[in-house]
């Protein structure tokens, strides 16, 4: 027995190209997005440039699809800057995933449980120190704002928990999960951004803080993942 997501489920949600095709069929609202393989772009990158001009808004982020913790990814504010941040995230994966960018707040919410029988936590709200969530605010200088419960109404809070619990379970996921969110300014629209299998257990992570505030401990989160494994159907 071991915590966590099983082999197929972490590696789809690892892969945001896949996991974006798989949510997109059922209908959970996401950026808007493309993805290509990188020596696709090496071998006609005006083609490219021209398809994410096209379809997408600036700015926009291009990430590579298969890494975490912001490694590799790029804010790309003008169509000629394209070519450079492409060119980074393909140094991380043969794989590159161009989104639209959201204006909003970005929230998260923490699935623990197995696949149908998931629950999920209180939703909190991270306010990036950087221009967004990078790798340092994340890892270094810890001085993005944590607030928990999340600065929104009830109801769109009650929205993103839902819509959390039905990624997860649409996805395959077991034991835990960390389901990432943007909410729009005005509308207030949920639009999920990553899910990610094995999230952070540090002393600034959020998937623990978000259990705590809900009365779960770390002790007793520990306990309640392990209990996880050992009742999981495979």
């Amino acid at each position: 027995p071991y915590v966590g997501c099983g082999t197929l489920a972490s590696a789809v949600c690892m892969d945001k190209a896949v996991t974006h095709t798989l949510l997109s069929a059922a209908n959970i609202e996401q950026a808007h997005y493309l993805w290509f393989y990188a020596d696709r772009y090496f071998a006609d990158g005006e083609k490219i440039r021209n398809k994410i001009a096209a379809r997408l808004n600036f700015p926009v982020f291009v990430k590579p699809a298969n890494a975490g913790s912001s490694v590799g990814v790029s804010k790309v504010t003008t169509p000629e800057k394209l070519d450079a941040a492409i060119r980074l995230a393909a140094e991380n994966d043969t794989k590159v995933v161009v989104e639209e960018g959201i204006v909003g707040q970005e929230v998260e919410c923490a699935v623990l449980g197995n696949r149908g029988k998931s629950v999920a936590s209180p939703v909190g709200e991270i306010g990036a120190g950087a221009e967004f969530y990078d790798y340092d605010d994340k890892y270094k200088n810890g001085v993005a704002q944590l607030f928990i419960p999340a600065r929104l109404p009830e109801d769109v809070a009650e929205e993103v928990r839902k819509t959390a619990v039905r990624a997860y379970n649409l996805l395959g996921c077991d034991g835990l999960s960390r389901v990432d969110f943007f909410v729009t300014e005005k509308e207030h629209r949920v639009i999920l951004n990553e899910i990610n299998t094995l999230p952070g257990f540090t002393s600034i992570s959020m998937y623990p803080k978000l259990w705590e505030n809900a009365g779960t401990p770390y002790s007793e989160l520990l306990e309640k993942l392990i209990d996880c494994a050992f009742t999981r159907e495979d």
